[in-house]
């Protein structure tokens, strides 16, 4: 029957009474079918379930649903749960981890020379995907810049002065507060004796072949680029807080006796929306809680059938005490990939229920480097508050009429 059906008394008195706890479990799940997927909207809206029964938003029912559980918390790779919270604020707490969180990357490569086969354009593409960390406070700390569009994107031109920042009027401009400087000056050169303890040509004529024992600087790596800190950048970025490569061991180009390298990059703040370099993450997804329900016993064999239908570690076989047989159990739904795999076979079509729980989010959250994967999602909810708050502000100033 549909919400908008009219109810009889005895109807409206059973929905006042309210529902069971069994009942409001099953409006969280999202019935998985062999081919089909039914129940996917949102059922949580006033009025939805029809007269008499409280739909409202309650901030306390909500505060006793929301739960927040780390299966895993490694500094750059984390999994939670997250529980309780509508689909569309889950996305919104993805969506802000990978485009609008602050982190610092190269922006502008200005190459004084360059003998090595690969062009510049790609030399500084390389360059700008390399992440980058550095002390959590100096990178707070560093103001952003605002740099001014090409010349011939006149639809930006025209809005320029407008995009400034009137609070730091320095904030179009380079300074030792927006721009951190790193150089890279290598040359690639035959081993020799005297300096490297080996002779590279004599190794050469003997037949060697490993470029790194007959050349030195033969392969560049991320570790040869070279903070230079300006004005106060030194109280911030200093010892084990210096501006550095996330990954040491970045292959950026490979060289040979003759080639050469001398170039300076200035790195600024930016947000993955501008462009991919500036991402914090490099996944930030979720996926909803599997939920399995056996609704008939499934023994001996078919047991044995019924746990191959799953990954590793899903389904669990027990002792069945009536029977003396293997009984077939959920045992971490978590771990399911909803392939319906169990829903091929017509013994099984009639005593499992496969669905997915509407407001359980599994989250998965890898860092590049730069912030911890714990401390990123907290960045993002409090972007989320904010912007929240801004809204709030912006439709009281449009009742007041400003």
């Amino acid at each position: 029957m549909p919400s908008w059906a009219p109810l009889s008394a005895s109807e409206l008195a059973e929905r006042q009474r309210g529902l069971s706890e069994e009942q409001l479990q099953q409006r969280r799940i999202v019935h998985v079918n062999a081919e089909t997927v039914q129940d996917v909207s949102a059922t949580d809206i006033p009025g939805h379930w029809g007269p008499g029964q409280d739909d409202s938003w309650d901030i306390e029912r909500f505060k006793q649903g929301l739960q927040t559980k780390f299966h895993q918390n490694k500094p750059y790779d984390s999994a939670f749960s997250l529980v309780g919270v509508d689909a569309s604020i889950a996305n919104a707490y993805r969506r802000i981890l990978l485009s609008e969180i602050p982190t610092l990357a190269i922006e502008d490569v200005f190459i004084f020379d360059n003998t090595t086969i690969i062009q510049d354009e790609v030399l500084a593409h390389r360059l700008g995907l390399i992440p980058l960390t550095g002390g959590q406070e100096g990178l707070t700390w560093l103001r952003w810049y605002r740099k001014p569009p090409p010349k011939d994107d006149f639809a930006s031109q025209a809005t320029w002065p407008y995009d400034v920042d009137d609070n730091d009027a320095d904030s179009a401009t380079p300074n030792d507060h927006n721009t951190i400087v790193i150089t890279l000056k290598v040359e690639c050169r035959w081993a020799t004796q005297d300096e490297d303890g080996r002779d590279g040509r004599r190794m050469a004529k003997e037949g060697e072949t490993d470029p790194n024992e007959r050349y030195v600087n033969s392969n560049i790596y991320a570790h040869q680029l070279v903070f230079e800190p300006q004005g106060d950048q030194a109280k911030h970025f200093s010892g084990e807080n210096a501006i550095r490569p996330v990954n040491p061991d970045i292959l950026i180009a490979k060289l040979r006796p003759g080639q050469r390298i001398n170039l300076r990059c200035h790195c600024i703040k930016g947000i993955g929306m501008d462009h991919a370099k500036y991402s914090p993450v490099a996944t930030a997804s979720y996926r909803l809680l599997p939920d399995i329900k056996i609704t008939q016993p499934i023994l001996g064999a078919d047991a044995k059938k019924f746990q191959r239908c799953f990954p590793r570690g899903v389904i669990d076989l027990v002792k069945d005490g009536e029977s003396g047989e293997n009984k077939a159990v959920v045992a971490d739904p978590m771990k399911d990939t909803v392939s319906r795999e169990c829903l091929r076979h017509d013994e099984f079509k009639d005593k499992v229920k496969l669905g997915r729980i509407r407001d359980h989010f599994i989250f998965s959250v890898e860092s590049t480097g730069q912030f911890e994967s714990d401390e990123l999602f907290l960045d993002s909810v409090r972007l989320l508050k904010a912007k929240a708050e801004r809204f709030k502000r912006h439709l009281t100033e449009l009742e007041e009429g400003r």
